[in-house]
């Protein structure tokens, strides 16, 4: 008899030995926590509304540049916000795009992508004093000439030519 309480002793210490040691070794360390992966979590994409920028040259409009952002940014900081953060994308675009003459979207094989983004980033980070932005992406990005805007009000204008319905075949004879 005492061989088997022992037995069940023993069994039972094992036991809560090892559940132990596995809640213990699977916790994380405190101070050692790892910060999660950029594109597995721990950060909120948010999408802009489309901004439209209108290009001045020779103080005439010559286009617009046309874009949709998505910027990175962790939801605790978001929540802090007293600015909407739409707001400060905005004009950060148009203080860019200002701020950068030699940037000609005329030709389009001249503009750095790259180095639009970054910059983006980088004086959003500025304006608002610490490392809020994590990242800028571009969902879409478009140069409209005044003359394709043109073109394209010109379609719009013009009514389809109507077609011609071929006549209905005659009947002959009868009914």
């Amino acid at each position: 008899m005492i061989k088997f309480v022992i037995a069940a002793v023993w069994i039972v210490a094992v036991t809560v030995g090892s559940i132990f040691f596995a809640f213990s070794s699977a916790s994380p360390k405190t101070g050692e926590a790892e910060k999660p992966a950029p594109y597995f979590g721990g950060l909120d994409y948010v999408k802009t509304d489309v901004v439209s920028v209108p290009i001045v040259k020779d103080a005439q409009v010559a286009g617009y540049f046309i874009a949709r952002f998505v910027y990175t940014a962790e939801p605790a900081k978001l929540a802090k916000m007293t600015v909407p953060m739409e707001a400060l994308i905005t004009d950060e675009v148009f203080t860019y795009v200002y701020s950068h003459p030699m940037i000609d979207f005329e030709k389009g094989d001249k503009i750095d992508i790259e180095a639009f983004r970054a910059g983006m980033k980088e004086s959003l980070n500025k304006r608002i004093g610490e490392e809020f932005v994590h990242e800028v992406l571009m969902e879409q990005v478009d140069y409209l000439s005044k003359q394709e805007i043109r073109d394209n009000a010109m379609k719009r204008r013009t009514p389809p030519k109507a077609k011609q319905l071929p006549e209905p075949p005659k009947k002959e004879g009868g009914h």
